[in-house]
């Protein structure tokens, strides 16, 4: 299964260009599920919501809508100085227990910063985190090239944990695209190029101001289709996060667009589909 989403949905600039002008925060998200299939909630990484905040976002979806969410930057962003605070993963654990018993939870993302790069210390810390949420599908997304190596891809393999493709602005240090995977889940984020504002900016979200083009995003079809070849991959995930403005979900509803015209063909015959047959795409 293929699902195409962005990477959160409440955003008050996206009224009037996604959302109608007069939606409530409290309305979007029935909204989002009419139109994706998929959503990422990217607001855990900041502050977890209750289990009851969980249960109404479920209740709220279709059956077949699925969610991933971060992991809290307390266990992501400080592992590289060695003092994570596991406690947030397992409150993490406990709080999003409605989504998993609703069978509508697909995977936690933990998205490790540009400093954390690979070392004994760091691979330990992962091995902790698969220990601490040993019942939850996990991805990781590495925002340092260091961890770009199939020496990573197996250690991730052998842990059960997926690898996160990306697409960012081409600096050394970031990660190049790739269409890897390490688990039954796949997934890929679309965070825009903007290389301008991605070190130096005012508002946190200048870093995402950024619309993709549909020759920029044709090549991630047939990495989509790379991903579908793979054996073991169920599931696959593309996720926009170049938010600001309601850019995310127009590249995001481009997306499958293009995978629907061009990419399509191409996608079943990589999974192995008989003739006439297409992944689904939700």
């Amino acid at each position: 299964m293929l699902y195409v989403g962005t990477c959160g949905y409440s955003y008050a600039d996206w009224l009037g260009t996604f959302y109608p002008a007069t939606t409530k925060p409290r309305e979007m998200l029935r909204f989002y599920s009419r139109r994706f299939a998929a959503v990422e909630i990217d607001a855990t990484y900041y502050r977890v919501a209750s289990p009851k905040t969980f249960a109404t976002m479920a209740h709220n979806t279709p059956q077949t809508f699925r969610f991933t969410a971060k992991l809290p930057g307390s266990v992501t962003h400080v592992a590289a100085h060695g003092n994570a605070n596991l406690d947030d993963a397992k409150y993490f654990r406990e709080s999003i227990a409605p989504l998993v018993d609703a069978q509508k939870f697909a995977c936690a993302l933990m998205q490790f910063p540009n400093s954390f790069h690979p070392n004994d210390e760091t691979i330990e810390h992962i091995r902790r985190l698969r220990e601490a949420l040993t019942d939850l599908p996990l991805v990781a997304e590495f925002r340092n090239r260091e961890w770009q190596t199939n020496e990573t891809l197996e250690f991730l393999g052998g842990m059960e944990i997926g690898w996160c493709n990306v697409d960012e602005p081409q600096f050394r240090s970031l990660m190049k695209p790739s269409a890897d995977a390490t688990a039954a889940v796949a997934y890929v984020r679309f965070h825009g190029r903007s290389a301008k504002t991605w070190w130096k900016h005012e508002h946190a979200d200048e870093r995402y101001d950024y619309l993709y083009s549909t020759e920029e995003l044709e090549p991630w079809a047939r990495r989509i289709a790379d991903l579908a070849a793979e054996p073991n991959v169920r599931e696959i995930y593309a996720f926009f996060n170049n938010h600001r403005r309601g850019q995310a979900p127009r590249n995001a509803e481009q997306f499958e667009a293009l995978l629907r015209m061009l990419g399509a063909a191409d996608i079943a015959e990589a999974a192995g589909d008989p003739p006439g047959e297409q992944l689904p795409l939700v």
